[in-house]
């Protein structure tokens, strides 16, 4: 005979408490996973690997581009959803005899190119209307070509 007391079995929810934090925790961390691998995948150009192979000719294009030392100022203007361009060369005077291209690139979607179809307004300035899918972040992709160059670069701008 025992002199210890005998206990009835009864279950306890501690273990049990333990199990659903684990689960839950578990369930979280597989759901931002999932978000995470589906949604924007990072890659601002579809030939990212043949580019970073050619990346010393990316370079040496940009500093010829950037020794032309024409610079692009861009204007927004929200009510009227249109989008003006000036154009100018290194010395300050407008780049006249241009032919101006503009992509609007949204970053943080997979959506294609927004094209501004421009028009010339004289003394290097340029304008266009534009219709945006969505408000927000666009990268505006702006090729300039005058004189047999051609001079390209990125501008991140807030269109609302």
């Amino acid at each position: 005979m025992s002199l210890l007391p005998v206990r009835s079995p009864r279950s306890s929810i501690v273990p049990w408490l333990f199990v659903a934090g684990f689960t839950i925790v578990i369930a979280v961390n597989g759901t931002m996973m999932w978000l995470a691998i589906g949604s924007f995948s990072g890659l601002y150009t579809g030939h990212a690997r043949e580019r970073g192979v050619h990346y010393n000719d990316v370079v040496a294009e940009q500093r010829s581009r950037d020794a032309l030392g024409w610079t692009v100022q861009v204007d927004w203007r929200p009510g009227t959803d249109r989008l003006d361009l000036a154009v100018k060369d290194a010395g300050g005077r407008p780049l006249e005899a241009a032919t101006v291209t503009v992509e609007l690139i949204r970053p943080a979607e997979k959506r294609p190119p927004v094209e501004v179809a421009l028009k010339d307004a004289g003394g290097g300035r340029f304008s266009g209307d534009v219709d945006l899918p969505a408000r927000g972040n666009w990268d505006a992709d702006i090729v300039v070509e005058a004189a047999g160059k051609r001079f390209a670069l990125t501008k991140r701008l807030f269109l609302r």
